[in-house]
This record gives structure tokens, C-alpha cells and sequence, in this order.
């Protein structure tokens, strides 16, 4: 791959995951069986990437699948927390929330691995806290605007704990092997609880759904590894850092989820926290060994 098709796969795999959100919002399922359909056929995309694509790294032990799993129950729950946040307050408000969950990586890092935080860092987690009160339009808990907003964030936050998990366990690791293993995880713990409502699910979502899980998941994910390994880890994820500029565009465009002057100031400031947070970790030394 040359630098300039991992660029354009980069930027594909940072529009795909941002098509989640919207893909959320079109299916007319409850955010359960939507997080099960789309782990689903996320693993079913992914054995077959699997089969297809040479490794990339070594087959994870029992006890690094056992923390694999475990990864994947905080999957899972990001994915839950954020259909939900859709569901309530729309795809901007919700993917806007899930921006945050930078400042909790910074955060937690010092507390979970005992590094210091810079003070560049703590105006991020500032500049970050400043966006979400801009983006929430009032402070009524009662509001599904409100309520939208705390399920987007509870959605980064999760995410930024399976973020640290994966620093700790993945390394070395394949990262399609690891990708399949949290998937399947999701598929484990989901199948009962999900199974009543099968039946009522309509024909369409099962697209919505499908491609959640093919395109969203196994798709974004190999693109994402297939550019690492050209480009520099802080190119792409600055460009990943875009993924709610493509998921509020095509939201404001489909559902007609106009943004106003306060999300936009708000979102505008969360996703220069999340540029900047990025170009910060891909500079840093690595912590250990």
C-alpha cells in the first residue's frame, strides 16, 4: 500500500466509523439488539479478513484472551451507551459526547498507570469539559437532550478504559485476532437477552445492522490496521480524530440534525481536544517497556 492509498484508506475507515451513529439512528431496533446484531456480523467480517489478510502479530494466549473478553464486555457496553445516546438526543449530540472520552484517557492514564500528566494535558481535559457544556443545550437531567449527552460521554468514558486495556494487553498482539475475540465476547454475553426481540426485528435493519457490523466494525478496523503500517500512528489518528466532523455532516444532511451556533462552538472545541490530545500521545515516549 503507498502513502497515498493508506491516506485514502484512513480517511474511508474514519467516515465508516463515523457512519455509526447514522447507521444507529436508521435502524427502528432497540440499542440491545443492535450492539448484538452489529458484534454479530463484526465477527463474521472479521474471520473472514482473518483468513484473507497474512497476521500481523502473534495468536493471543488463554490469559490474554481471557483480558480480551474482558475488553470486549467494555465494547460492548461503549456500543450499548452510545446507540442509546442516538436513540435519545441524535447522532451529533451523541457522537460529540463519545469525542470526550480523550480527556478521560488522559485522566485515567494518571490514575491506572501512575503517569504524569502535563499541564498541556490538563488544559485539554479543560478544553474538552468547555465543549461539552457548549453542545448540552440546558442542564435538565429530565431533558433526552441532557440525558443523550451523559449517555455519549458514559459511551467515552467506557471507551477510554477499553483504550487502556488494549495498551496493556494487545501489544505484539494481531490486532484482527484481538478485534474478534472482544467481538465475540459481545456475541456471548448478548445472545439471551438479545434473542426475544429477533423476531420483531424489521427486514431493513438487518441491513442497517449488517453493515454496522461488516463495514463500521471489520472493514474500518482492517483499513485502520492496513494503514498503520505506513503511515505514523499521529497521522492517523489525527485523521480519526475527524470521525464526528463526517457523522454530524451526514446526519445534518439525512435527518436534517442542523447543529446550532453553541454545538458547533462546543463541537469545534472537543474535536481540536481530541486533534491536539492525539499529536500529544504520538509524540510522547512510550511509558514502560
Amino acid at each position: 500500500m503507498t502513502p497515498r492509498n493508506a491516506l485514502l484508506a484512513i480517511h474511508l475507515g474514519a467516515l465508516m466509523f463515523g457512519l455509526s451513529g447514522v447507521l444507529g439512528k436508521l435502524a427502528a431496533s432497540t440499542p440491545l439488539t443492535i450492539t448484538f446484531g452489529r458484534a454479530l456480523f463484526a465477527v463474521l467480517a472479521l474471520l473472514l479478513v482473518a483468513a484473507l489478510l497474512p497476521r500481523s502479530g502473534a495468536l493471543p494466549d488463554w490469559r490474554q484472551r481471557g483480558r480480551l473478553l474482558f475488553g470486549g464486555l467494555l465494547l460492548g457496553g461503549h456500543w450499548l451507551t452510545f446507540f442509546i445516546a442516538v436513540k435519545t438526543a441524535g447522532v451529533g449530540i451523541a457522537t460529540l459526547g463519545f469525542a470526550s472520552f480523550p480527556a478521560f484517557t488522559i485522566l485515567l492514564e494518571g490514575l491506572l498507570f501512575g503517569e504524569r500528566t502535563r499541564p498541556a494535558e490538563h488544559a485539554l481535559v479543560a478544553l474538552v469539559s468547555l465543549g461539552l457544556l457548549l453542545v448540552a443545550p440546558n442542564f435538565d437531567l429530565a431533558s433526552q437532550a441532557t440525558g443523550g449527552l451523559l449517555y455519549g460521554v458514559a459511551s467515552g468514558l467506557l471507551f477510554a478504559l477499553l483504550s487502556l486495556l488494549n495498551r496493556a494487553v494487545t501489544r505484539g498482539l494481531d490486532p484482527v485476532q484481538c478485534a474478534l475475540w472482544q467481538n465475540l465476547a459481545i456475541v456471548a454475553v448478548l445472545a439471551l437477552p438479545s434473542a426475544p426481540a429477533w423476531r420483531q426485528v424489521p427486514a431493513l435493519d438487518w441491513l442497517w445492522i449488517a453493515l454496522l457490523g461488516v463495514l463500521c466494525t471489520g472493514l474500518a478496523h482492517s483499513l485502520f490496521v492496513a494503514s498503520l503500517r505506513v503511515l505514523k500512528a499521529r497521522t492517523t489518528s489525527v485523521i480519526f480524530a475527524l470521525e464526528p466532523v463526517y457523522g454530524i455532516a451526514i446526519a445534518w444532511w439525512l435527518f436534517d440534525e442542523q447543529p446550532g451556533p453553541r454545538m458547533l462552538a462546543g463541537g469545534a472545541l472537543i474535536i481540536l481536544a481530541s486533534i491536539i490530545a492525539s499529536r500529544l500521545k504520538a509524540s510522547a515516549p512510550s511509558a514502560g517497556a
